[in-house]
């Protein structure tokens, strides 16, 4: 059964090199209509996409390079953006080039295509997948959920810890798993993550009153000092003037209570920090699930998300 991965999940595997070793294995992928993954070295000026096949060149013409481009739903950016990473394809034919070279034709759009076919369309809200951070912006991040096919993950659907970019809690190129949320009114897949990183008492389970442990500071209100402890649980502490967001800080936890979802903090040392962007930490990464409750059962407070509505 073929997996309709992100792009770059084939490019190292042992099925893929072998079909780029040699001119005869490249004739057997086209035969066969193997989905492979090559380099893009080059983006023409029509926007015609070089690969680089090791014993030969290929080339994806622009109205192959991904489903939307000849609409214009698609832009071109698509394209260009691919230069020196991973491109899924597979070989529609052979032709020589005007110095008499062998040169394989492909096809990005027909990957794509067949993925939807095959497998996004059929993934139904609750289901949990694979995915690639491809670009961020202060909205959300856009992942690849399949053969170079974007879907976007907003940015209050990260993690129930709020942050100020997706920057703060991923990386281009970071793998990742997400859960189907649904889909656009032009039936496009919308995801979300926070689901995957536990419920306030599966984080809490972590803590425990008396213990000093390492945070982030996400927020400074009037009232009080938000610190993330885990990226699905932050606590409050008094208010400071001169702290301020993305700073590290040492806490002392005061108390856990449960049935108001709530951690009391005392902070005790804040300082500027480079917080790299951790692989994150999931408690769930495959299957499906219908329902998600955050809060405790009994907390008064019901934060939970119902996939099946």
């Amino acid at each position: 059964m073929t997996e309709y991965l992100p792009e770059g999940s084939l490019i190292e595997t042992v099925k893929n090199k072998n079909a780029l070793s040699s001119v005869e294995n490249l004739k057997e992928a086209q035969k066969n209509k193997t989905i492979l993954e090559a380099f893009a070295t080059v983006c023409t000026a029509k926007h015609d996409l070089i690969l680089d096949l090791g014993v030969m060149r290929g080339i994806i013409p622009r109205n192959e390079g991904a489903i939307g481009i000849e609409t214009g739903e698609t832009r071109d950016i698509a394209l260009i953006s691919r230069v020196s990473k991973p491109v899924c394809f597979i070989i529609t034919g052979f032709e020589k080039d005007k110095n008499g070279r062998l040169t394989a034709v492909c096809s990005r759009k027909a990957v794509q295509e067949e993925c939807t076919a095959n497998y996004l369309d059929k993934l139904v809200p609750g289901d949990i997948i694979p995915a690639v951070v491809t670009h961020m912006e202060n909205f959300g991040c856009f992942a690849d959920i399949g053969c170079g096919i974007s879907s976007l993950l907003p940015i209050d659907s990260i993690s129930v810890s709020r942050i100020g970019h997706p920057s703060d809690r991923f990386k281009s190129g970071m793998e990742i798993f997400a859960v189907v949320s649904g889909r656009d009114p032009s039936g496009r897949i919308c995801i979300s993550h926070k689901e995957l990183l536990g419920t306030w008492e599966e984080n809490a389970a972590n803590f425990a009153p008396g213990e000093t442990v390492s945070g982030i500071i996400r927020s400074v209100e009037d009232y009080g000092v938000f610190v993330e402890l885990a990226p699905n649980l932050a606590g409050l502490a008094e208010s400071c003037s001169r702290l301020k967001p993305g700073q590290q800080a040492s806490v002392y936890i005061k108390s856990l209570i449960p049935e108001k979802m709530k951690i009391k903090l005392i902070i005790v040392d804040a300082f500027d920090s480079e917080n790299e962007p951790k692989a994150p930490e999931y408690f769930i990464t495959k299957g499906h699930m219908d329902f998600w409750r955050y809060s405790p059962e009994n907390c008064s407070k019901n934060v939970s998300v119902d996939f099946c509505r």
